[in-house]
């Protein structure tokens, strides 16, 4: 294991690698608009680990970006190019907008091949963190309120398998695919509420549902 913040120990990490995929994040948007120096930690960790691949001569580079690049507006659908500065609304946009630039960068620069994913609200077993699916899960287990911001809100929900498939898949034909950036997401939106509504459906909840603006 190895701090990517620490110049040092990414240093002492293993050379002989074909590409490297960069998925170190700090990635709960709402956490980064209250704490945005986590921010700072994902631009550190991707210069880090682009530093690391320039001076090792390591010549693939994937990284994780995300499908808020794109920012929130009433579309059904995004397509790659139309990610812009002036849509970041958040430190984490931020990073993950500047990311994609510094990456493409050192393709230019240093001759580094790259692919950009744009991730697409993942979720999957055995996560207990406070995104929104364990969330609604485990406040349903307990009859508590599934709190919604946004009643509108609609987001297009990945599972963490068909993330790793889509890696697996450009990895396995990186020289066809490098230069290009790729969304990773299920391909439909399901709305916050219905969402909430879902979840208390399967686990047998009495869970009131609690509608309150975006935040």
């Amino acid at each position: 294991d190895a701090d990517l913040r620490d110049e040092n120990a990414v240093a002492s990490l293993p050379t002989d690698v074909d590409v490297i995929v960069h998925l170190a994040a700090n990635a709960r948007v709402y956490e980064l608009v209250e704490h945005p120096d986590r921010a700072r930690d994902n631009f550190l960790t991707l210069f880090n680990m682009l530093e690391f691949a320039r001076k090792n001569s390591i010549k693939r580079f994937a990284f994780a970006s995300s499908r808020e690049a794109y920012g929130n507006y009433p579309i059904e659908k995004y397509t790659e190019d139309m990610v812009r500065v002036e849509h970041c609304e958040s430190p984490y946009t931020a990073s993950k907008v500047g990311g994609e630039a510094l990456v493409q960068s050192y393709n230019q620069c240093y001759g580094i091949d790259m692919i950009i994913f744009r991730f697409s609200n993942v979720y999957g077993m055995y996560d207990e963190s406070d995104r929104v699916v364990p969330l609604f899960i485990r406040h349903a287990r307990a009859n508590e309120p599934l709190i919604v911001f946004g009643k509108e809100k609609c987001l297009d929900f990945t599972y963490i398998d068909d993330c790793v498939d889509g890696i697996r898949l450009t990895l396995d034909k990186f020289d066809d695919v490098k230069g290009e950036t790729f969304n990773i997401a299920y391909g439909s939106g399901t709305t916050l509420v219905a969402l909430a509504e879902l979840i208390k459906e399967l686990m047998g909840s009495t869970s009131e549902i609690d509608v309150q603006s975006s935040r």
